[in-house]
């Protein structure tokens, strides 16, 4: 195997395609073989042989290291000693947690209700125009983005250099300010704004996802009850709030319940902008940061845990939601 892997020569990294050839079609014969299963072969062996590498993978990759992260929580920050419920009790009475909590609160109020917003008004606005596909398109580009990209553009258009003779802003944000004769301004470093700031970027990402669902979600309702509508003498701003919102409220609810989700998780924008300093640390940040940064095993344990106990009723809503939308239909 390991000869495999440090192939060197041409002859070598030959062989080791036709070993990765040879490999594939045993794998492809044996998925044939159990599909056309021979009558000697029982169903029950066909179908774990199906599900049992998933299941193995998701019993190792996911079960076991969430009961490991909870077993974890309840112990010092070495995992030798058991503390109970010490590390929770820090986590919600210390002030620096409590910024941190407050942070994520922050967030997860914000990011989805305004993402969904602006990519709801911006779906209505550009449906059936002559510019729709490059207007979409343009708001859709930041998706296109990982958050580390997103972060670093951003950290360039927030970048402040100090009112002073012969010194250019180079960042966007303060030019803008200096042509309106207002002083430069420290977005990323100055609490509790920045936080605010940071949320922009999530915001300006999201809004792509959450306008294609939506435009979507719009483009499906039917035309015969636009008719109706519009015959009832329902247009313009009333059209939205009484038909276009009601019809495509199922997408809502998934729309903002994803956002939501990716919003809890939270760790790509605050790492790179800021390191979770200056006030701007969120759950997911703060547990990256007791583990790997400070060892503390058991606070970043119980942190880790915090954030799927609040995914768990997002996500419970979620799939009532879509149920309900089912029985509906």
């Amino acid at each position: 195997m390991d000869w495999l892997l440090n192939a060197d020569t041409n002859g070598e990294k030959f062989l080791v395609m036709l070993a990765a050839v040879g490999l594939f079609v045993v794998v492809m014969g044996a998925v044939l073989v159990a599909v056309d299963r021979p009558r000697w072969v029982p169903q029950w062996l066909v179908v774990l042989g199906f599900i049992g590498p998933a299941v193995l993978m998701l019993v190792f990759g996911l079960v076991y290291p969430g009961l490991r992260t909870a077993y974890e929580s309840f112990f010092d920050r070495n995992g030798e000693n058991f503390i109970g419920f010490d590390n929770y009790v820090r986590v919600f009475t210390q002030d620096e947690f409590q910024i941190v909590l407050r942070n994520t609160a922050i967030w997860v109020l914000l990011v989805p209700v305004a993402a969904t917003f602006i990519g709801l008004v911006y779906a209505v606005l550009v449906d059936r125009t002559r510019f729709e596909a490059a207007a979409k398109a343009l708001i859709f580009l930041p998706m296109a983005i990982s958050m580390v990209g997103a972060s670093i553009i951003w950290k360039f258009i927030y970048e402040y250099k100090p009112d002073q003779p012969g010194v250019n802003q180079i960042g966007l944000a303060n030019q803008v300010l200096v042509w309106l004769g207002l002083e430069p301004y420290q977005f990323v470093i100055t609490a509790p704004w920045n936080t605010f700031f940071l949320i922009v970027v999530m915001i300006w990402i999201q809004a792509g996802f959450a306008m294609t669902v939506l435009s979507a979600a719009i483009k499906a309702i039917p035309d015969d009850i636009i008719e109706a509508a519009r015959l009832d003498g329902v247009g313009g701003v009333r059209m939205f709030r009484y038909v276009t919102i009601p019809v495509i409220r199922p997408a809502l609810v998934v729309v903002v319940t994803t956002i939501a989700i990716t919003t809890l998780k939270v760790f790509d924008i605050v790492r790179t902008m800021t390191g979770g300093q200056f006030s701007t640390s969120v759950v997911a940040n703060e547990f990256y940061t007791q583990a790997f940064t400070r060892f503390n095993f058991g606070l970043g344990a119980s942190m880790a845990v915090l954030l799927f106990v609040l995914v768990i009723p997002i996500v419970v809503y979620n799939i009532r939601q879509m149920r309900l939308s089912e029985d509906i239909r």
